[in-house]
């Protein structure tokens, strides 16, 4: 049992390392593969609609891996199922900074969405090695009021530009990036 729960958690550690190299290449091949809107309100209609997607991607991994797991004390030494939590909550960190950048990145085809995310980008940015952190059990209260601060101010500055965002909690396969 306890040889299956190692290889397990390697593979799960494997994942994670993955999730986070393509969380650090950034979302530039990703967008490389959209279509091109050919009007100006069309583009703006898609930059909301992936900048919602994208954005409630990040906020449902955050509250479903990281947050809900962490006020139930889940990461605290000596609790049942602790390096499940962890890795799962490095995986969603990894995650929702590659979906918060692309949002940002969605952001910038809307110029109300755009004002509105600006200020957040360095709040994003911030987030960069979080999922590194959780992974490890080295994040404490500042660092996962960080991320909820994050979320709600993409969802915040998503409502004031008339793009309200919703948690959508992404499956396992696009969490682990596969």
């Amino acid at each position: 049992m306890a040889a299956q729960q190692a290889v397990a958690d390697e593979a799960l550690a494997a994942q994670v390392l993955a999730a986070e190299a393509v969380a650090a290449q950034g979302t530039d091949e990703a967008l490389a593969a959209e279509p091109t809107p050919s009007t100006t309100a069309e583009k703006q209609k898609f930059a909301k609609t992936r900048f919602v997607a994208n954005a409630g991607l990040a906020a449902g991994a955050t509250y479903q891996w990281i947050i809900k797991p962490y006020r139930a004390g889940k990461f605290k030494k000596g609790a049942k199922g602790r390096t499940f939590a962890l890795i799962k909550a490095g995986l969603a960190g990894a995650f929702a900074y590659n979906r918060l950048k692309a949002a940002a990145n969605n952001a910038k085809g809307d110029p109300l969405l755009s004002k509105a995310v600006a200020p957040l980008t360095a709040g994003i940015e911030s987030l960069k090695g979080l999922g590194s952190k959780l992974r490890k059990g080295d994040a404490g209260d500042a660092d996962i009021s960080s991320f909820e601060g994050v979320i709600n101010g993409v969802k915040d500055a998503g409502k004031s530009a008339g793009a309200p965002v919703n948690d959508q909690v992404p499956s396992a396969s696009q969490l682990s990036g596969g």
